[in-house]
């Protein structure tokens, strides 16, 4: 039931971002700044639904290896947001984008928000 919840959640996720949605990133390429709708609460709204189906997923077959693989998950899907996904909108929209990312979580309401550099 939790990966079907996930599934679900991650299609309207991207549903929601409209024509800006996209698989991976390309730098040549502006999209809007989704804000809006479930991206009002968390930034990575598919990213968090993806983790919820695979935790979903982990979860019929509770062992060892299972849980090690959904901390893999978990661990990979931090560094490509933080490390691949995060700095383009950054590089994009700017100050926008900061002021999007103060306001709202990461993965989960309110935890995750970015601070604002020193002198902003």
């Amino acid at each position: 039931m939790v990966a079907a919840a996930g599934v679900v959640c991650t299609f309207a996720a991207q549903l929601a971002m409209g024509t800006a949605w996209r698989i991976g990133v390309d730098p040549t390429e502006r999209t809007d700044l989704v804000t809006s709708g479930p991206f009002a609460f968390v930034r990575n709204r598919i990213s968090t639904a993806a983790l919820i189906t695979f935790t979903g997923l982990a979860f019929t077959t509770p062992n060892l290896v299972a849980l090690a693989g959904l901390a893999v998950v978990y661990t990979g899907t931090q560094m490509q947001v933080r490390v691949v996904e995060e700095p383009h909108p950054l590089a994009t929209h700017g100050r926008a984008y900061t002021n999007y990312a103060a306001r709202v979580g990461r993965f989960l309401p309110t935890i995750g928000r970015l601070r604002p550099q020193r002198g902003e």
